[in-house]
């Protein structure tokens, strides 16, 4: 094929724009085509002129209902009960015992009331507790105790808490270790404890009593 002799007249070089153009055309045509609409003209009716075929409203009275009647307070029925009543059974009493001037009559004896039992579980609480004979407790721990040797090499002090019994004789019984300090200190404070003289017993309503007591032994290293 021959080149052509201008560049202008060649066609094919605006195609492009040719076929841009044909397609916003063609889309303006068919937005215009959807987007158009036709309004009907009818006559115009005179809605002044309308006919009122309403009933006119009618009022309602509100309506008062009266309030409801209280019922009738009915009164108790009092009923008379005689305070006495006649029994009209014959009693008799047959008395075969003949008492002239001369009975003697024995005097009235009144045994004595037997003594309370006393439990054998000891009181935890009573009104007298139990205590050491005299004021020498401090006395008595400072010449019957004894350090622990092996309590002074490990350095151990402090005190240890027993709990014990004391029954109506004084006697001291179930010594029990309630918090220890070891190193043998437990041990002596329970010996001290045991070769105690007779304690005072405790005392409920006047009564010796058993009872249960807690004393501390203290171990202070010089």
């Amino acid at each position: 094929m021959e080149a052509k002799k201008s560049p202008s007249a060649d066609i094919n070089r605006k195609s492009s724009l040719f076929l841009a153009i044909g397609l916003l055309a063609s889309l303006g045509i068919t937005f215009v085509a959807f987007e158009w609409k036709q309004h009907e003209r009818g006559e115009l009716m005179d809605l002044g002129m309308a006919i009122n075929d309403f009933d006119d409203l009618i009022e309602i009275p509100p309506t008062e209902q009266p309030p409801p009647k209280a019922p009738p307070i009915q009164q108790p029925k009092i009923i008379s009960i005689p305070d006495d009543e006649e029994i009209d059974a014959d009693i008799e009493i047959n008395i075969d015992v003949e008492i002239t001037e001369q009975t003697e009559i024995a005097d009235l004896v009144f045994e004595d009331q037997p003594d309370e039992v006393v439990s054998d579980e000891p009181f935890l609480i009573v009104e007298e507790m139990a205590k050491f004979p005299g004021d020498g407790w401090n006395k008595f721990l400072n010449d019957n105790l004894k350090y622990p040797r092996q309590a002074q090499r490990m350095g151990i002090d402090g005190a240890v808490d027993l709990s014990f019994v004391v029954d109506a004789n004084g006697v001291i019984s179930d010594i029990e270790v309630t918090r220890g300090i070891g190193g043998g200190c437990d041990e002596e404070a329970i010996r001290v404890l045991k070769s105690s003289p007779k304690w005072i017993p405790g005392k409920q309503r006047g009564v010796a009593v058993k009872s249960r007591m807690a004393i501390r032994i203290k171990f202070r290293l010089k």
